[in-house]
């Protein structure tokens, strides 16, 4: 007569993934910063100037901070939120622009 155990030995068995629900794109982290994302509601500017994509020490120790959005005023006055990774085209143009001098030259430091 065999003795029946007291806890059966449960063991993992195959799961079928291909029935399991897949994350929306939303649910899942696609960057690699949390601070990469771009916030679903609309924001004013001074939010988005205080959002930090990153904020980490680097392997000297010095802390390391990238705002998520850099704010830009033009010349006509208007000011403008610009993401770091979605408008990085954008802040290179701004960044060529200030190294322009008065006559239009381009200066290189």
């Amino acid at each position: 007569m065999k003795k029946q155990l007291e806890n059966p030995i449960r063991q993992p068995v195959s799961v079928d993934w291909h029935s399991q629900n897949e994350p929306t794109v939303k649910e899942r982290n696609l960057t690699a910063n949390p601070g990469d994302r771009i916030a679903d509601k609309p924001q004013t500017i001074e939010e988005k100037a205080k959002q930090v994509a990153v904020d980490v020490p680097d392997i000297t120790g010095d802390r390391i901070t990238v705002p998520t959005y850099f704010i830009v005023e033009y010349s006509d006055g208007e000011k403008k939120a610009l993401h770091h990774v979605k408008d990085a085209k954008e802040i290179s143009d701004v960044i060529r622009q200030a190294r322009v001098d008065e006559n239009g030259n381009r200066i290189w430091w």
